[in-house]
């Protein structure tokens, strides 16, 4: 029991830190770590799902399209669910790929469809008799951003689509990037005007594309290529190939890259030829993406609750240069964990100059043996943060000095310490009033993650500190416009009061709004991402009961666990905590979960486990629905589980609740006991 308890902990530790980072990278177009870091948790997470089915929780975030979104956009369904693909990294993980598909197809011959894949944004874009009526962002895979305004201004992508067959209704699935040379141009043209450049071509993309005033993104030079249909009304194919050639002739956007062929060996041909090429290409790729060519054998292998079987993405392994390790120097994050990060001489990979790279622990360090004054290898595949691999020691000249971890804060000058035993991760205790971390946490409420408040960025967070207009983040939401106007940041040269100020304030009121999750993310308790926020909003209520309740009340809640809820605990134990949620309630922000209008309780009492992907509901809108009915969505099936509702795609839940005799319902019974109670059942 204690090791799976400790399992169980380190899979909700994975599946947390995978959200935060799908966040940053889908919503903020921040991404903090490499593809290949990503990718590394994502497989440790698989793996150990693999080797503890019983353990996995129907919520995990590899049972779901990866994905966000921004909160300016209104979000619609996609007709047809928009998936992800799932990834190989070697010629030994594409043959496995190979061989799972020719066990779920024995008997059938098959050809293959190799295309690009872009590092660009998804995109799908809905036609409805030839006329484009609405372009989508992926989203979570069933919902996603209405973008069709800013998309109308890519002169690649049609607003009607050609010719004499065009269907009633077809979604067209695709890729905007932003080219490579037109990104190049742009960067050189924001740091000659002092702007922070974009980190990579899709980090531009993304960016472009969510732009409030769609003259911006008209004036960037967007592009598109579409790869792929979802829902249609009024067309017929039989294969990939054919769907790609009816949609070259309505005018779409199509790869000149793309190959039908016979066999692996044919594939991994085109896979090695385009890993030599890829800097000739228009835009950026990180691999090929391998499809059963044939759709009837598509049909017949299916997907999974995130990703079609019938296709793979072979990643391409990061890029590699080498600079000069200048300095190792640390930085404070908000919750005082102080991280090195290697200061080298600038050098340009993947498309963007890069002279920092983190360096994560001391130990780290360590490990890699770097040295300051070394040559080092840097890898980055388009990612904001990259990675230095070690030292090239043929290079060193004897005049290297070893990293040596400071014993105090470099901001204010605190003796740092680990926070408990065996924690890897050195801390500034000055949690209170440490400059580096007041800054990092204002910063991180005015994010997206947490309240979502515009115009609190980075440099309006340092403003408001060094004006001393606030003294910790207990007093933002007592700003005025008058008290704005005391700070340079926050005035125009004739000392009136700038935009952004009202902006500034209007946001403040809007962020006392939000739900009472997102005040505990806001709140920067170490652990404490959306998903425990979620779960403990939806048991306890009030930011007062969750103070109060005890740390077995806390580890008891699906999506919490003793981790995180000692961190909760010892959070409320601190008075000055206390006084931050007491400041923030009387002036009015949310501490109090704000009931929606009351549903019938038809549900009340009820244990109910969803396994599966239904029709009528996202994973995240079921919870809720059972919650507002009354009833307890739980992650894991047990002898108390009332009811297993089975959608498409079940994991080993269902398999659980007939070994212990749990009903089993479909998504039509649950609708009926949603509405009617057990009258129904």
């Amino acid at each position: 029991m204690k090791e799976n308890a400790e399992v169980r902990r380190k899979m909700s530790e994975l599946s947390e830190q995978i959200r935060d980072h799908q966040y940053r990278y889908y919503v903020l177009d921040k991404p903090t770590i490499s593809d290949a870091e990503f990718d590394a948790i994502w497989k440790e997470l698989s793996a150990l799902e693999r080797a503890n089915p019983e353990l996995l929780d129907p919520n995990s975030p590899t049972l779901e399209v990866g994905g966000g979104f921004a909160s300016h956009f209104e979000q619609f369904n996609h007709h047809q669910r928009m998936m992800s693909l799932d990834n190989v990294f070697s010629d030994e993980e594409l043959d496995s790929w190979f061989e799972r598909v020719e066990k779920e197809s024995v008997g059938t011959k098959k050809s293959w469809l190799c295309e690009l894949k872009i590092d660009g944004l998804a995109i799908n874009l809905i036609y409805e008799k030839g006329k484009l009526v609405r372009a989508l962002t992926r989203g979570n895979g069933e919902t996603g951003e209405d973008v069709t305004v800013n998309v109308r201004t890519i002169a690649a992508i049609p607003q009607n689509l050609k010719g004499s067959k065009v269907p009633e209704l077809v979604e067209i699935r695709g890729e905007i990037f932003f080219p490579v040379a037109a990104f190049n141009e742009l960067n050189e043209t924001l740091e000659e005007s002092g702007k922070t450049p974009f980190a990579n071509p899709r980090n531009a993309a993304a960016g472009s594309l969510r732009q409030k005033d769609p003259k911006v993104t008209a004036a960037r030079p967007l592009s598109c290529i579409v790869h792929g249909i979802g829902a249609v009304k009024g067309a017929n194919f039989d294969s990939q190939s054919q769907a790609y050639e009816l949609m070259s002739s309505w005018g779409a956007p199509v790869s000149k890259s793309y190959k039908v062929l016979d066999n692996a060996s044919g594939v991994k041909k085109f896979i090695s030829e385009f890993l030599k090429r890829r800097h000739e290409l228009e835009h950026e790729i990180d691999g090929v993406v391998v499809k059963v060519n044939e759709r009837s054998i598509q049909d017949l292998i299916g997907t999974t609750s995130r990703a079609p079987k019938w296709a793979i993405a072979y990643k391409y392994p990061p890029e590699e240069v080498t600079t000069k390790l200048i300095d190792i120097r640390v930085s404070v994050g908000r919750t005082g964990r102080v991280t090195p990060f290697g200061f080298m001489e600038p050098v340009k990979v993947a498309g963007s100059t890069v002279t920092n790279a983190t360096l994560h622990n001391v130990e780290e360090v360590e490990r890699k043996g770097v040295l300051i004054g070394d040559t080092v290898i840097l890898r980055k595949a388009g990612d904001v943060i990259p990675e230095i691999l070690g030292p090239v020691v043929e290079r060193r000249t004897g005049n290297e000095k070893k990293f040596v971890m400071p014993t105090k804060c470099p901001d204010c000058g605190s003796k740092l310490k680990a926070m408990s035993e065996g924690d890897v991760d050195i801390r500034c205790p000055n949690t209170q009033s440490c400059p580096a971390q007041l800054r990092e946490r204002i910063y991180y409420i005015g994010s997206r993650a947490a309240l979502d408040i515009d115009v609190l960025g980075y440099e309006a967070a340092q403003a408001l500190l060094d004006a001393k207009l606030i003294v910790d983040e207990g007093d933002l939401f007592n700003l005025t416009g008058e008290k704005l106007l005391k700070s340079e940041f926050f005035r125009k040269k004739d000392g009136t009061a700038a935009a952004n100020v009202e902006k500034l304030v209007n946001a403040l009121e809007e962020a006392k709004k939000r739900p009472l999750w997102r005040v505990l993310v806001a709140l920067s308790i170490r652990h404490v991402g959306p998903t425990a926020a979620q779960a403990l909003a939806r048991e306890f209520k009030s930011l007062e009961t969750i103070a109060t309740a005890s740390g077995d009340e806390l580890a008891g809640i699906d999506g919490v666990g003793e981790v995180i809820a000692k961190s909760i605990s010892e959070w409320f134990e601190v008075e000055w905590h206390r006084v931050i949620v007491e400041k923030w309630r009387k002036a009015g922000v949310t501490t109090v979960d704000v009931a929606k209008k009351e549903k019938p309780q038809t549900l009340a009492g009820l244990t109910i486990v969803v396994t599966g992907s239904l029709t009528n509901f996202s994973r995240d809108g079921v919870s809720e629905t059972i919650s507002e009915h009354g009833g307890k969505a739980a992650s894991s099936v047990s002898s108390k589980t009332d009811f297993v509702v089975i959608g498409d795609s079940p994991g080993s839940k269902a398999k659980k609740a007939e070994e212990l005799g749990v009903k089993i319902i479909n998504e039509a019974q649950f609708l009926a006991l949603l509405e009617n109670g057990l009258d129904r059942i």
